[in-house]
């Protein structure tokens, strides 16, 4: 059976931030298999969720990407889960409720998927995705598939083993506790609640936090500190309510997100030495202007 893949894909419509521009190609993998078999084809191909958390340039990107969202099947037996990469959060959250399995009440937020969350650790109100899982397969551009074991992914604060060694999730299995569903529904409401009011809405485009936490710190009570709440770009400025946020407002294109994510982390550097750290990915290339901010931005030589 042919693998799905699209050429000349448009992208924007896709992203959280409602910005990007043409894919020279997309593959769209089903199944563990047909992902090996296009990693086997294209070694260092770039690999992507629900592009959540990712900025794409709106002069598009001039090679092949895939895109995890195909990969969605679940398994439940008894306590333990196992689901795909492309799994979504929200959808993850209300499936293991509706089995009355509690561990995962803070993905009912997040409009990530699993591949990207385990990445990176996703985290929200005192649960992390890590909390409850047993082990992750991957693919290594060195081994192949290969299954680790929680204690062998090192998992830390919005960070784990695949930021080091290249390593993509693939399908992950966790170990969920049995609860009341009613409990975890309160649970999840609240957590929707918490959300509502310190995030914006996706109806107002945006990626989620901008930059990660320094050590002991907050970025956003940095950037408030600073003023960032004032500072705009283009079609983009930075949200009213959370100074780690930009929200897409007017038709911004990705240009306007990079520079106003300078001016924030210029802002911070000056007034404190802090470098923050970007925790969205950007994926571009056709734009000097841009190849010239992620340097400062993401340290690329």
């Amino acid at each position: 059976m042919e693998i799905i893949s699209e050429n000349n894909f448009d992208i924007k419509n896709l992203t959280s931030f409602k910005i990007g521009g043409k894919i020279k190609k997309v593959f769209f993998p089903t199944n563990i298999n047909e992902f090996e078999q296009i990693l086997n084809e294209y070694k260092n191909i770039k690999v992507f969720g629900n592009l959540s958390n990712t900025l794409v340039s709106s002069d598009g990107y001039n090679g092949e990407i895939i895109l995890t969202t195909k990969m969605n099947s679940v398994t439940i037996e008894n306590t333990k889960l196992i689901a795909d990469a492309g799994v979504k959060g929200p959808k993850l959250a209300q499936i293991v409720c509706e089995a009355g399995l509690s561990g995962f009440e803070f993905m009912i937020g997040f409009p990530g998927s699993v591949g990207g969350e385990v990445c990176m650790n996703a985290s929200a109100n005192s649960q992390a995705i890590s909390d409850k899982l047993v082990s992750v397969t991957c693919y290594s551009p060195n081994s192949g598939i290969v299954k680790f074991s929680k204690a062998e992914m090192e998992f830390d604060y919005r960070t784990s083993r695949c930021q080091n060694e290249n390593l993509i999730v693939l399908q992950a299995e966790f170990e969920l506790e049995p609860a009341a569903q009613d409990d975890i529904q309160t649970k999840m409401n609240d957590n929707l609640a918490f959300r509502k009011a310190h995030q914006p809405s996706l109806a107002l485009p945006n990626c989620g936090s901008i930059f990660k936490n320094p050590q002991g710190d907050s970025a956003g009570r940095l950037l408030d500190s600073i003023g960032a709440k004032n500072l705009t770009s283009g079609g983009v400025k930075v949200w009213e309510n959370h100074a780690n946020f930009i929200v897409n407002n007017n038709n911004g294109t990705s240009l306007d997100v990079l520079d106003l994510m300078v001016q924030m982390y210029t802002k911070v550097k000056e007034n404190y030495n802090i470098e923050l750290h970007p925790e969205i990915r950007f994926l571009g290339g056709n734009n000097e202007k841009e190849n010239e901010l992620c340097k400062i931005l993401y340290k690329i030589k």
